[in-house]
């Protein structure tokens, strides 16, 4: 178990969401533990590995000393791998997608003029609000963006957290985008609990009311934060489509952390294979959505 100074410490050195542990405490119920150089999380026999190590990211051989840890945890039942590579050192797993995380520098590149045009057309509409939990304009604005998105059911589950995650994480905000007769044109969620990396958490709007720009003046407001905090990047998330890419890229964010996630049984009956020595697993499963997947808009 990790005690609250070794969490603080953990999250200070975070460069990717799922190494903010009060985020995925929050939408995970799962306990923190070290594993080598990464952090993991462990939940009814699942033990999810982080495989950024916390002194380099990239580090390939930290990783694969992690691995060894996990795959002598007694009693796991499937793990789950997120990183910057393969697994190393297993073969036949089942992975998903590769996609990437996105950096954008603090202060940001200055805007081209299509951006600052959308900038000041939405600085006219739409006020910013700072801070408090989501009311019932945010639910029902989630909520609307479910019933017309196909989302997986792990995705539904973290949007379900979000008012538990920014109750726990006091480096959480919650910036609320208004216009002039009050109502919620869209909001976003910033963190801010690492020492030298902001994240860009969450991103909704409603496409009825919202001005253009608006979801370009609530990220201006995260990166305002960030600069007045002395982070010198914000973490985007990953890429996930050609829409979201283009949202990251107009504001000058570019692809920084390899995101490969992979899935296995460890101990399941099965042929004995080969990882830095034998160990027995079983076919892959499917995988599950890491905690940090959002949809920006």
């Amino acid at each position: 178990m990790i005690g609250p100074d070794a969490l603080s410490r953990l999250t200070a050195q975070a460069v990717v969401p799922e190494q903010v542990l009060p985020y995925v405490q929050a939408v995970a119920d799962s306990k923190p533990r070290i594993a080598g150089d990464c952090v993991g999380y462990l939940s009814e026999g699942t033990f999810v590995l982080v495989g950024y190590p916390l002194q380099d990211p990239l580090d390939e051989k930290a990783v694969r000393r992690s691995l060894e840890v996990v795959m002598r945890m007694p009693g796991l039942r499937k793990v789950i791998f997120i990183g910057p590579c393969d697994p190393p050192g297993i073969s036949g797993v089942l992975s998903g997608a590769r996609d990437a995380y996105y950096a954008l520098p603090i202060p940001p590149p200055p805007p081209g003029q299509k951006l600052r045009n959308l900038l000041r057309r939405a600085t006219r509409e739409v006020s910013i609000e700072r801070g408090g939990l989501p009311d019932h304009e945010h639910l029902a604005m989630i909520q609307d963006f479910l019933a017309s998105h196909p989302v997986s059911p792990e995705t539904r589950h973290i949007f379900s957290r979000l008012t538990r995650y920014l109750e726990i994480s006091p480096t959480s905000l919650l910036l609320s985008g208004r216009l002039v007769n009050g109502r919620l044109a869209g909001f976003v969620v910033g963190e801010y609990a690492s020492l030298t990396t902001a994240f860009f958490m969450f991103s909704f709007r409603n496409p009825e009311l919202a001005p253009p720009g608006t979801s370009d003046l609530l990220l201006s407001g995260l990166l305002d934060e960030a600069l007045k905090r002395g982070q010198i990047q914000m973490n985007m998330g990953l890429g996930i489509n050609r829409g979201i890419r283009f949202f990251k890229e107009k504001w000058g964010a570019f692809p920084y952390l390899p995101h490969v996630q992979a899935s296995w049984e460890p101990f399941s009956p099965g042929p004995i294979r080969r990882l830095l020595g034998y160990f027995r697993w079983g076919a892959a499963q499917k995988l599950v959505s890491s905690p940090g997947i959002r949809q920006d808009s």
